[in-house]
């Protein structure tokens, strides 16, 4: 049978499968955005192959972190970050020093360039804003004290990026040029003056206060601060997702930040469903099978090695155990900006095509295993109160209970999908 428009057909089913496999997610209280990557992987080049373009894909995906730095910025509140910088600036130094450090030790023992080593320690020590958040959100965490602190350091991590992007540009011709450096300065002076302005006053933006009244006007309203701050912000030779961020906060210090938040969230939340699917789509399973050991290598350290390096920072700055526990845990994965890394290394010839492969599957798995990795964790602290015995005793009191309840569920679809046995069998 003929198809017409194959493409346009292929991508409505995988956005439409791409919801069902995030509301499954949420039904079994996991973040949505797993349930994006992993039918992003289903259906894509290395799956059924529904959707092939790649390009295409990742230039949706930019889209989704512009998206998701504005709405960020625009839930900011500056107030309680300012109360915590000190804590997140020096987190966030520990946290690039330390992953940059071990790929550099890597880098012998696996042969890697220093160009790919310096590449993954920056993508390693940069945390998923969208996941954690949602983390935080399911687990009602998000106005607690540990909540707080985590955010201010994923606001910290993330502003932390353009002076990356500015390294790794700036090792392919070995030199900081004036104007780079010049750049860098201007944006971090920019943040500074609007944090503290900001933290002074709300803003009035009268042609914005104007727009509210309309539901449509009042969604693009918001929508040109977005894209417009981060054209803005491309045109001054600065990243397009710095500009976006500090939209975000400029339009999330004014008296009309609930309404236009509220009004752009159905955007929001559609342009994230595509950065996650775009994600999973780019994922390329021939090659992790390929490099199974350097997959599984990384995915170690930015899992066990990460928490470690949080947790660490975070005691160092005098916080609790249980809430450096759980923020470390929480921030042990690796973020959306990690694309971003990759793409600058690879366009300043630091990486290789197939080096960024090896980025994006690292990523990939971390952010689908970041849920069940905080849920163990959790359950681990719980369980070194009790006197373990056995590995075996170990595993049954982290996930026997889920084990049991898996097998209650797994036998009665199978007495339903049965049905009843014939003659008096079933006497």
């Amino acid at each position: 049978m003929d198809i017409h428009h194959p493409e346009l057909t292929a991508a409505a089913i995988v956005a439409m499968s791409a919801v069902l496999c995030g509301g499954l997610m949420s039904h079994f209280r996991q973040p949505s955005i797993v349930g994006y990557i992993l039918a992003g992987v289903v259906l894509g080049p290395s799956g059924l192959a529904l959707v092939s373009n790649r390009d295409a894909i990742s230039t949706l995906a930019e889209f989704g972190v512009l998206m998701l730095l504005f709405v960020v910025g625009m839930r900011l509140d500056l107030r309680r970050f300012m109360a915590v910088w000190k804590t997140a600036l020096f987190a966030t130094c520990l946290q690039i020093a330390g992953s940059v450090g071990a790929a550099l030790l890597l880098r012998h023992l696996l042969g890697w360039s220093l160009g790919l080593a310096v590449v993954l320690g920056c993508a390693v020590a940069i945390s998923s804003t969208a996941v954690v958040i949602k983390i935080l959100e399911s687990s009602e965490e998000l106005d607690t004290p540990v909540g707080r602190t985590t955010v201010a350091i994923l606001i910290a991590q993330d502003m932390a990026v353009v002076p990356m992007m500015l390294m790794l540009e700036a090792m392919e011709t070995r030199t900081i040029e004036p104007m780079d450096a010049g750049r860098v300065v201007l944006s971090m002076l920019i943040l500074v003056l609007l944090f503290w302005l900001l933290s002074r006053r709300k803003l009035v933006l009268p042609l914005t206060s104007r727009l509210i009244h309309d539901v449509d006007l009042s969604t693009l309203a918001a929508l040109t601060w977005c894209f417009g701050a981060a054209a803005l912000s491309g045109v001054l030779d600065m990243s397009p997702a710095y500009g976006a961020f500090l939209g975000g906060v400029i339009l999330g210090n004014t008296a009309q930040s609930e309404v236009l938040l509220k009004r752009a969230q159905p955007v929001k939340s559609v342009l994230l469903m595509v950065f996650f699917l775009s994600i999973g789509l780019l994922l390329d399973l021939g090659f992790i099978w390929r490099h199974l050991g350097t997959v599984l290598l990384l995915l170690a350290m930015v899992t066990v090695f990460k928490t470690a390096l949080n947790v660490l920072a975070l005691r160092l700055l005098r916080q609790d155990w249980p809430s450096a526990f759980l923020a470390g845990v929480a921030l042990a994965q690796i973020g959306e900006f990690s694309f971003l890394l990759a793409e600058t290394g690879k366009a300043s010839h630091l990486i290789s095509s197939q080096e960024t492969k090896l980025v994006v599957a690292v990523t990939v798995l971390s952010l689908v295993l970041s849920p069940f990795w905080l849920f163990t964790m959790r359950r681990m602290h719980r369980v070194a109160a009790v006197h373990v015995v056995t590995f075996r005793e170990l595993i049954s009191r982290l996930y026997g209970e889920d084990a049991q309840a898996i097998s209650r569920v797994a036998r009665k679809t199978r007495l339903l999908t049965r049905g009843p046995r014939k003659d008096g069998a079933d006497a």
